[in-house]
């Protein structure tokens, strides 16, 4: 099974919020070659941008690094696929930007989107096929 992971998602785990056992177990099967997770790097830095506002360049420098040595794949390019359907999302539902390349890349690649943000992609889920792994 393919996750991609959003945001909210990877900052549910960092912060142990909510929902953050629920990607850490992803992680645990990643790790086990059961399951692929992975992270579009415009999703990272919205991790990274976050991290740095609310805690500082240093804890924001060291959670990155920890994700980038976790099986968790940052996908560092944007492919001609995800590019145009992260701009069919945006237009038709006036999302983020980073919302709308984590529901590209989820659509492309066939991955079940691992969020919180409920207020962004309950229209969405409801109307694409696509699918969601609700943390909270």
């Amino acid at each position: 099974m393919k996750y991609v992971l959003d945001a909210c998602a990877i900052l549910a785990l960092l912060k142990a919020e909510t929902g953050g056992s629920i990607v850490e177990n992803l992680i645990v099967k990643a790790a086990d070659d059961t399951h692929s997770v992975f992270v579009n790097k415009y999703n990272l830095l919205e991790v990274f941008y976050g991290l740095l506002r609310e805690d500082g360049e240093e804890v924001a420098q060291q959670q990155v690094k920890l994700i980038r040595n976790s099986p968790i794949v940052v996908i560092d390019t944007l492919s001609d696929e995800v590019f145009e359907q992260a701009g069919r999302m945006k237009a038709k539902y006036k999302i983020s930007l980073a919302d709308s390349v984590v529901l590209g890349q989820g659509m492309v690649d066939g991955a079940v989107i691992v969020s919180s943000d409920h207020h962004e992609f309950d229209v969405i889920e409801k109307s694409e096929k696509v699918s969601f792994l609700w943390i909270r």
